[in-house]
């Protein structure tokens, strides 16, 4: 429930998003300087391994000072382990473009339809399943987004629209109400799910513009956060899930399941608890998807089933999230 007091100050004006997009720091140098980690530099890889550094300056603050471990950093640090080959990862690790259906259109699954809402992103995850993505092609926000409107127009079992990208929260709000538009004129589309980051590596992304628009949209609203540990919860995205749910938006959390970042049982049910904090509930722990670059992220489903059987033991039912991966083909997210 928000009291008085609490919407009082979810209303006082704060930075611009904008404003701290731009800010973004995109030099590994001057990341590793500013926690106390310059002695790291010689081990970077050139060129970012081929996919640019991009970090907000306020989830930069949320990592620890002199800890070359620190959970956060290694989620966005670019390592020379991404530019080994590895066997079996490959550049399009979930068969997206095996499921295009239109422009910046993804339909996998029964009654869903997916768009490639923007390329942008806030923050650049090293395990990025998405990272050699061909976004210049594949735009659904083109045009208006006239030609993802018309495939969604004509099938009709497709009751939810899930924004993707990228990171469909880079697009400007103004960009957003025209979707928004096009889909009342779409009677059985009845959900909205929109995928995004961008309030826990951002938060002042959920402004009063976005706020409104979305509280005012009639259509059921998920939105699916993703992190990946409890240090990247603050209290300014406590105040963003706050203004979501005040928006009449359900939360659920993505994590990945990460070697050396998340893979034990303390820091996933840490990540769990202080996710129902803020007034999100789990939603699925991803097994790694097998994108080339991120192979050193990997973890053995034999572990992983070891994790969760130690979550079941120790949370309620509904903080623990459940375990699946994903393969292009399959009719559904695979339980493992």
């Amino acid at each position: 429930m928000i009291t008085a007091s609490h919407a009082a100050r979810l209303s006082l004006p704060g930075p611009d998003w904008r404003t701290l997009w731009r800010e973004a720091i995109t030099d590994a140098g001057e990341l590793l300087a500013l926690l106390g980690l310059e002695q790291l530099a010689d081990a970077l890889p050139a060129d970012d391994a081929g996919f640019g550094l991009r970090v907000p300056r306020g989830f930069v603050a949320r990592m620890r000072h002199s800890d070359a471990r620190d959970p956060l950093l290694l989620q966005v640090l670019p390592q020379l382990a991404e530019t080994q080959r590895a066997p079996g990862f490959s550049m399009d690790a979930v068969d997206d473009l095996a499921a295009r259906s239109a422009k910046g259109v993804l339909h996998k699954y029964q009654g869903r339809a997916l768009l490639i809402a923007s390329g942008s992103c806030a923050v650049n995850c090293r395990y990025c399943f998405r990272r050699h993505f061909p976004y210049g092609d594949e735009m659904a926000a083109a045009g208006q987004w006239r030609d993802a409107l018309e495939h969604v127009r004509q099938d009709a079992s497709i009751s939810e629209l899930i924004l993707s990208g990228g990171d469909p929260l880079a697009l400007a709000t103004g960009k957003l109400e025209e979707l928004g538009r096009g889909l009342l004129k779409i009677p059985h589309v009845t959900r909205l799910r929109i995928h995004t980051r961008l309030p826990v590596v951002l938060p002042e992304r959920i402004d009063a513009p976005f706020v409104e628009w979305l509280k005012a949209l009639p259509l059921q609203k998920v939105v699916v956060l993703h992190a990946n540990h409890a240090n990247e919860f603050d209290p300014g995205v406590d105040e963003a899930c706050a203004r979501l749910r005040e928006a009449g938006a359900s939360l659920l959390n993505q994590a990945v399941l990460l070697k050396g970042i998340n893979d034990d049982a303390d820091t996933l049910i840490a990540l769990s608890e202080r996710m129902f904090v803020a007034g999100v509930l789990p939603y699925y722990l991803h097994q790694l998807d097998r994108v080339q670059g991120a192979a050193h992220f990997e973890v053995t489903d034999t572990h992983a089933r070891s994790l969760i059987e130690r979550m079941r033991s120790r949370l309620p039912g509904y903080l623990v999230p459940k375990l699946v991966r994903e393969v292009g083909g399959d009719p559904s997210k695979r339980p493992i």
